[in-house]
């Protein structure tokens, strides 16, 4: 990263990390855009210029590009669902060992805030349209293929899924594991 890149990145984490104190303190509905930016120490549109609404605070991580060059630096021929779990299983594990309380937070966050659970769905769309270019390179399809996008979101459903459950449930147990699991579900189908 140059520079420039450095100084956002700061900023993004330093707004991030004020907005998860301040709602640690006094609640999410409490916690307003101004009390954000005094605390990160930049103005209100500094705070609107990084994030569209209070919920992209939360939601908003750095991990797409993480993930597209993961993605990217599986082998051409592996399968779809095979990459994609080694994706994952390898960006989640650094999220978790990077940052743990942010992680559980935002879990929490998920499951409490009606408001963060709906935007959820427009960031992992965000997150789809990323992932799914790689698999339509790779597959010699178009990014907007039905098939492709179709495969990415439920991939993506499973990844929300297993938050939300893991966050209903106290956080216990292996996240990592529990990814696994629902992967292993959409491979072989529901048996009864």
């Amino acid at each position: 990263m140059g520079l420039r890149e450095r100084k956002k990145l700061r900023t993004r984490v330093a707004i991030r990390q004020a907005t998860y104190r301040l709602i640690t303190e006094q609640g999410y509905d409490a916690t307003t855009i101004e009390q954000i930016a005094e605390a990160a120490e930049v103005s209100p549109s500094t705070v609107f210029r990084y994030f569209a609404t209070k919920e992209d605070i939360v939601l908003t991580d750095e991990y797409d590009p993480v993930m597209e060059a993961a993605l990217r630096s599986r082998p051409a021929d592996e399968p779809p669902l095979v990459s994609l779990r080694l994706m994952m299983t390898e960006t989640l594990t650094s999220f978790i060992a990077e940052e743990d309380e942010e992680l559980r937070q935002r879990t929490r966050l998920m499951v409490e805030v009606p408001a963060i659970r709906a935007r959820m769905t427009e960031t992992l769309s965000e997150t789809a349209k990323v992932l799914s270019r790689v698999l339509a390179d790779r597959s010699g399809r178009s990014a907007d293929d039905l098939r492709v996008r179709v495969f990415v979101a439920a991939v993506l459903g499973a990844l929300r899924e297993v938050a939300l459950y893991w966050g209903e449930h106290g956080q216990e147990g292996d996240l990592v594991t529990m990814v696994g699991e629902a992967l292993d579900s959409l491979e072989g189908g529901l048996r009864l």
